[in-house]
C-alpha cells in the first residue's frame, strides 16, 4: 500500500471529522490497477462492490509472491516450503482474529466464504441441536445464503422458519419479536447490514432478545466487516460470518467465527484429510479447533491474500473508510433523489453504501445494460434477496454500491447516465 493512502492530510476542515480529513480517495484509487481500465471506451466507474470489491496491488502482489516463493501444502510437510506456507496460513488466521475481535485464532475457521460458513453452522450445529418443533428466526431482508441453508435444515429435522418483517422504510419491525421470539426459537440468524436496503440492524437489541429466550445468534457480517469496525466479542453474537472478496481480498475464502465452547461441541461437517486425529478402518477421531472444520487442502494463497487485504484496510483505518462511505452515500442519495421517476429503497439515513433503486418505466436489467455502455457498472436483479423484493412488490431492482475507492464525481456520472437512460426510453 502506498504511504499516501494511510497518511494524515492535515487538520480537519469545518464540519469534518478527523477520519474524513485524512482520507485521500485519489491516493486510494492509485492502489487499484483495475480502476485505470476502460469499458466500452469509457473510464470504468465500478459501483458493484456489494457483490465483489476490487483488489489493491498489495493483495495481488502478496498472492503472486506466495506462489513464486512459498507454494506448498500446509501442516503436513517437514520441508522448508511447507513450514513457510503453514506460517503464512496461520498468520492469516491470526490477522482475521485481531481484525474482528476474536478471543483467539482457534475460534476462526476458514471457509470458502459467507455462504459456506452459514452452511457449516446449519449442518454441524443445527444438525446436532435442532429437532422437530424447534424454530429458526430470520428476517425478511436476508440474503439467500442466510435463508436457504436454514430451510434445508428445517425440512430435514422438522423445524419451522419464522421471519421478522420490515416496515415501509426498510427497517425491522422489532415489535413483532414479542410474537415471533419464544422458547421454540433456537437460533436467530440475521444480517448486520442489508445488501439491498443498506439498513443497519440493531445487533445489541436483537442479541438481547434472543438471549432472553435461550436462543443463539448468527450474524451475517458480509456487508459490515468490509465497511466498518466490527468486534465479534463485543457484539455478543455466538457466530459471525463474512467473505474476503467483499473486503479487497480474493474470492474463494471467508471465515466463520464462533465461541470456542460452541465450536468444540459441534461435530465436523466434512470429512477427509487435515480434520482428523486418528483414523482406523472402523472409526475416526477429530482434530482440535479449528482444523476439525477444515477438511482437505485449504485456500492457502487466498488466506495470504486475505491477510494482505486486512493489512491494507487497517493501514487506511476502518473508521476513516466508514466516514468516507457515509459521506459518499449521503451525497448519492441527494443526487439520485433529484432524478424524476427514481425511487430509492430502504432508509435514507443511518445506512450502508448498498443503494437499491427503481426507475419508473425502465426495467432494472435494461437500466444496467444502458449504464454499462457508458462505463458505469451497477447490479440489477433480486440481489439474492427474493423474499425482500416480494415484500417491496418488485420483481427486481437496480443497485449501486459504494466502497473506499469511489468518488463524488462517480456519483455525478451515475446521475448523468440515469438521466440519459430516461432520454433513451423517451421519458425525459
Amino acid at each position: 500500500m502506498r504511504e499516501a493512502t494511510a497518511g494524515a492530510r492535515g487538520g480537519a476542515a469545518a464540519g469534518e471529522t478527523a477520519s474524513e480529513a485524512r482520507f485521500d480517495v485519489e491516493a486510494v484509487r492509485e492502489d487499484f490497477p483495475i480502476l485505470h481500465r476502460a469499458v466500452h471506451d469509457r473510464r470504468l466507474i465500478y459501483l458493484d462492490s456489494a457483490a465483489t470489491s476490487q483488489k489493491p496491488l498489495a493483495v495481488i502482489e502478496a498472492m503472486d509472491r506466495y506462489y513464486r516463493m512459498h507454494n506448498a501444502n500446509v501442516h503436513r510437510g517437514a520441508h522448508r516450503l511447507s513450514e513457510e506456507a503453514t506460517t503464512l496460513y496461520e498468520r492469516a488466521r491470526a490477522h482475521v482474529a485481531r481484525f474482528i475481535g476474536a478471543a483467539e485464532p482457534a475460534e476462526v475457521v476458514f471457509t470458502r466464504g459467507t455462504t459456506e460458513a452459514i452452511n457449516l453452522v446449519a449442518n454441524a450445529w443445527g444438525g446436532a441441536n435442532l429437532r422437530a418443533g424447534d424454530a429458526i428466526l430470520v428476517t425478511e431482508m436476508e440474503h439467500h445464503a442466510n435463508l436457504v441453508p436454514w430451510q434445508m435444515l428445517a425440512e430435514r429435522v422438522g423445524a419451522e422458519i419464522r421471519a421478522i418483517p420490515i416496515d415501509d422504510d426498510g427497517r425491522l419491525e422489532l415489535g413483532a419479536l414479542d410474537r415471533l421470539l419464544d422458547r421454540r426459537v433456537k437460533l436467530l440468524a440475521f444480517t448486520q447490514v442489508s445488501n439491498v436496503l443498506g439498513t443497519h440492524n440493531p445487533v445489541a437489541e436483537l442479541v438481547a432478545a434472543a438471549r432472553a429466550v435461550g436462543a443463539l445468534t448468527l450474524l451475517d457480517a458480509a456487508q459490515s466487516v468490509p465497511h466498518m469496525p466490527v468486534d465479534a466479542a463485543a457484539l455478543g453474537v455466538d457466530f459471525l460470518v463474512f467473505s474476503a472478496h467483499k473486503m479487497c481480498g480474493p474470492t474463494g475464502i471467508g471465515a466463520l467465527w464462533g465461541r470456542r465452547a460452541l465450536l468444540e461441541a459441534m461435530p465436523p461437517w466434512q470429512g477427509g484429510g487435515e480434520m482428523i486425529g486418528r483414523v482406523t478402518i472402523q472409526r475416526s477421531t477429530w482434530a482440535g479447533l479449528p482444523q476439525k472444520f477444515e477438511a482437505g487442502t485449504p485456500a492457502i494463497a487466498e488466506a495470504v491474500g486475505l491477510a494482505a487485504a486486512i493489512d491494507y484496510l487497517h493501514g487506511i483505518g476502518m473508521p476513516a473508510i466508514q466516514a468516507h462511505e457515509r459521506r459518499l452515500t449521503r451525497y448519492a442519495i441527494e443526487r439520485l433523489s433529484e432524478l424524476p421517476g427514481l425511487r430509492i429503497h430502504g432508509p435514507l439515513e443511518d445506512r450502508g453504501g448498498a443503494l437499491a433503486f427503481s426507475m419508473e418505466g425502465i426495467h432494472p436489467h435494461d437500466l444496467s445494460t444502458i449504464l454499462d455502455r457508458q462505463g458505469v457498472a451497477i447490479r440489477a436483479g433480486h440481489h439474492c434477496a427474493m423474499p425482500l423484493h416480494e415484500r417491496l412488490g418488485l420483481p427486481a431492482s437496480a443497485r449501486a454500491s459504494f466502497y473506499l475507492y469511489n468518488t463524488e464525481s462517480e456519483v455525478d456520472a451515475l446521475s448523468r447516465a440515469l438521466l440519459q437512460s430516461r432520454e433513451i426510453f423517451g421519458l425525459a
